[in-house]
């Protein structure tokens, strides 16, 4: 039996998969130890506070050992798997010493064949790493610097133990330069409390790399005692009025935990400012009918919330003052000339938001096919953390469950939010005769910090102007 070295066994860490994110659970193990993985392989399914996303290990090798069993939350920068690359190690002169990290995960690539029935592709992992650029930077000049002072990571970024100095590298920046990296690692430096400064650099023409920033702090890590082991705690009865026969105890966490605190932080810094009106929509459903024949809406999916979302950007764009944020750090407003259209998507895992970059500039054929997108890859649980950030106005359809309207509160960083109720007949004076004709309501909550009545007033009434004369959209647009 062959034993293996410590050198041939590689640590993959749990990556950033979101900007800002600090812990991920694992969902599911694709792997097992002793399986073969290949470099891009999916390992694992995990789910932040934003989306479920599946990570690719970045190296090929025989699968050693897994550290965490499924539903396990685990920090960022955590090992989750051993690998063992014996197999095709590099030579022994360029292998990294055992107490160094392993490089973290190189930009995802597409999985050769998708996880989910109908899902076409991989998502794109955010802050999963950085693109290497062609461009070129020009040379700097090195000479030996002075001792620094050996930088501090905190204490909670390395897992409970105690802080341990960074070690001053070789050599660094002439003149006191501001070393060379780029913004996600000088990101991932501040949050680890690295010193960019004191960390040697790895990459082309002298740049800070992020395996050059997490080598200092597994570094640190290495050198610092291992804190004596806490006595376990005790576990909490469950409360007396817990009757385990007939109540069921659902754990708070992932997607529904970011969006109760998100949720609780809007409802109480935002004032919310509610506006309602009813409106004939029965041009609108035929229009629908019409476009579903039409050849240039072969394929995709042609609902009323099409032409509602259309409506809405027609909206914005009579009145593009609606289409901003409040900026409390530097008392600003802060007015978007593009419309990243967010839809409200219910999932097994909680209510999500993703977004239709630059709606704005689409086509309706063009709406219309990303909102088929955007819908099936929620549906799907395929969702990305990018897909999910960059909002700035929202459509929730709580029509589809049958309610007639509502209050909806609005995301985090965006001043409007669009509620769609049921459409139905109702009883309607038309040209001066009772009816029946297709009725809906809608509610448009927003900040009132930047909107005041009316120009929420002036919106709302354009969205119903649009949806009870489809004909302005060719006149407004």
């Amino acid at each position: 039996m062959t034993t293996m070295t410590e050198a041939s066994v590689r640590e993959f860490k749990m990556p950033d998969v979101g900007e800002g994110l600090t812990e991920a659970e694992i969902l599911k193990w694709y792997v097992q130890p002793g399986d073969t993985v290949t470099d891009g392989q999916v390992v694992c399914e995990v789910e932040t506070a934003k989306a479920a996303v599946e990570l690719p290990i970045p190296y090929d090798g025989v699968v050693r050992e897994l550290h965490f069993p499924e539903g396990t939350t685990v920090d960022v920068g955590t090992s989750i798997i051993a690998v063992d690359v014996s197999g095709g190690a590099a030579p022994a002169a360029e292998q990294p010493a055992a107490e160094e990290p392993a490089a973290p995960p190189r930009a995802a690539q597409p999985a050769e064949e998708p996880k989910a029935e109908g899902s076409g592709r991989q998502p794109v992992l955010v802050g999963y790493g950085v693109a290497t650029s062609s461009t070129r930077r020009r040379p700097r000049k090195a000479q030996q610097a002075p001792a620094r002072p050996a930088a501090t990571a905190p204490q909670s970024e390395l897992n409970g133990h105690a802080p341990a100095p960074v070690p001053a590298p070789a050599t660094a920046p002439a003149g006191g330069d501001r070393p060379l990296a780029k913004p996600p690692v000088r990101k991932l430096a501040k949050d680890l409390g690295v010193d960019l400064t004191t960390v040697t650099p790895t990459g082309p023409d002298g740049i800070i790399t992020r395996e050059d920033v997490h080598a200092a702090v597994a570094a640190a890590t290495a050198e610092a005692p291992a804190p004596a082991a806490p006595a376990p705690a005790a576990a909490a009865p469950a409360p007396a009025s817990y009757d385990t026969a007939r109540e069921t105890r659902v754990p708070v966490k992932g997607v529904r935990k970011a969006t109760a605190a998100a949720m609780v932080g809007s409802a109480f810094t935002a004032p919310h400012v509610t506006e309602f009106v009813t409106v004939d929509v029965t041009r609108t459903m035929k229009l629908v009918e019409e476009l579903k024949q039409d050849k240039e809406f072969a394929g995709l999916r042609v609902n009323p919330l099409l032409l509602i979302a259309k409506a809405l950007l027609v909206a914005i764009k009579r009145n593009p003052e609606i289409n901003a944020s409040w900026d409390e750090a530097a008392h600003e407003i802060v007015v978007k000339h593009y419309v990243n259209l967010g839809i409200a998507a219910a999932t097994p895992r909680g209510l999500i938001v993703p977004n239709i970059k630059d709606a704005h500039a689409k086509t309706l054929p063009q709406l219309a096919e990303s909102l088929g997108e955007l819908v099936g890859t929620a549906r799907e649980g395929r969702t990305s953390p990018s897909a999910m950030q960059g909002g700035t106005v929202t459509i929730t359809n709580v029509g589809v469950f049958g309610v007639d309207t509502g209050t909806p509160i609005l995301n985090p960083g965006e001043s409007a939010i669009l509620a769609v109720g049921a459409i139905k007949p109702q009883p309607w004076v038309h040209k001066g005769k009772v009816k029946p004709r297709q009725v809906t309501t809608l509610a448009l909550s927003f900040d009132h910090r930047l909107v005041d009545g009316e120009l929420g007033s002036k919106v709302l009434a354009d969205v119903a102007a649009v949806l009870e004369q489809p004909k302005r959209l060719i006149t407004w647009a």
